[in-house]
């Protein structure tokens, strides 16, 4: 039985294969609608509609592919801020001495870099 089993099943999905395909070059052939037509009516996601060559809808609508996943962004659409600090605080200047900050000219070294460079 199991020798059997693997043929029909071949012979099978080859006769399944064949009368689907020619349904399937048939139904590409067909002339589809004129167009779609995108309709933003702020229900949420863009309706696409198709129409024929007068402007007439030919079907129903769907949701348009172009912003089907925006619907997963909805929770980070909005950025993360974070709250302003409620204190103010005052910028202190202190003077210091610039010249007791600059550093001193390096002294030669054996294998350093020429000084007069």
């Amino acid at each position: 039985m199991r020798f059997l089993r693997a043929p029909l099943l071949g012979l099978l999905m080859a006769l399944v294969l064949t009368l689907t395909g020619q349904a399937m070059a048939v139904a590409r052939a067909t002339a589809g609608p004129a167009g779609f037509a995108e309709l933003c009516i702020g229900s949420g996601a863009p309706l696409m509609v198709a129409v024929d060559e007068n402007g007439a809808p030919t079907g129903p609508a769907h949701i348009c592919p172009d912003f089907a996943l925006h619907g997963f962004d909805i929770g980070a659409s909005t950025p993360f801020l974070p709250k302003p600090p409620q204190t103010v605080s005052r910028l202190v200047l202190v003077a210091q001495d610039l010249v007791s900050l600059a550093r001193s000219a390096p002294r030669p070294q054996a294998r350093g870099p020429p000084t007069f460079l």
